[in-house]
């Protein structure tokens, strides 16, 4: 008797579920999630769960330690400047490459206008969200399956860390894209390839600037490492409320991570 593999829909709807309370924002740095907590809060058993947890940490969005639970991932700025380095890269090449078509155009235009409206409103969200469909759209037009779900993972990690420095590059965005839209509408795909690039170092230089400066005015917090390591290897991180343990393929869309569960 063989044992049962465990049904590839579960665990893509798990992962799925989590990657999604991850780049909402709901998981802070330094708390944990284990595979206790998310099989009660999706109800799901811990297989699908432990799968699904291996699968983000492949993408690098979570880092995994053995019998304490899974954290964001810490980012360095070598990181950072190696993720915006193959940011540049494959953008360029979208903007190289991309099947223009005017409605590809009207689509980019109406993104920038809804930027616009979404800064001013200081409305982050949304901004962020919008602006990571801008290039989705671009890196879509490119008709590359690889260079697009390469580029969707690099976007995803750098969200982890961008999510925090929202001011540092929001009000030049928009600029940025208006330029890139003009060139292509113009035909000139080198003019269109310099904005990107241009578009893409100005935020990585203000990332790395401002990580530099963190790290060098950042106290050391000795209390919550003392805590972290007091912290019993299998406990969950919070005590969540308790939901109907299904079982099922079904539970888990009624059991989504909700911003009710945030651990702290």
């Amino acid at each position: 008797m063989k044992k049962l593999k465990i049904p590839s829909n579960l665990t893509s709807l798990a992962y799925d579920n989590i990657k999604r309370y991850i780049l909402e924002g709901k998981l802070d740095e330094g708390a944990r999630l284990t595979e206790e907590f998310l099989a009660t809060t999706l109800g799901i058993s811990k297989s699908p769960i432990r799968e699904a947890l291996n699968r983000l940490e492949t993408e690098g969005l979570i880092r995994i330690e053995p019998r304490r639970g899974a954290y964001l991932k810490d980012f360095s700025t070598k990181d950072v400047n190696g993720l915006y380095g193959l940011r540049e890269a494959l953008e360029t090449h979208v903007v190289r490459t991309a099947k223009l078509s005017a409605e590809l155009i009207s689509g980019l235009n109406q993104s920038v206008r809804r930027m616009r409206k979404f800064l001013k409103d200081n409305d982050r969200a949304n901004y962020i969200d919008e602006d990571m469909r801008f290039h989705a759209s671009l890196a879509t037009a490119a008709d590359n399956e690889h260079l697009y779900k390469t580029l969707e993972n690099v976007q995803n990690r750098i969200w982890i860390f961008r999510r925090k420095t929202y001011d540092l590059s929001s009000s030049t965005a928009p600029a940025f894209h208006e330029a890139i839209i003009a060139a292509l509408e113009a035909g000139d795909r080198k003019r269109a390839e310099r904005a990107m690039s241009e578009h893409i170092d100005t935020v990585r230089r203000k990332l790395l600037d401002f990580l530099e400066q963190a790290q060098h005015t950042a106290p050391p917090s000795p209390r919550n490492a003392a805590l972290r390591a007091a912290e019993p290897d299998d406990a969950a991180v919070v005590s969540p409320r308790r939901v109907n343990d299904k079982r099922s393929t079904a539970s888990i869309t009624r059991g989504t991570l909700s911003a009710s569960s945030q651990l702290r």
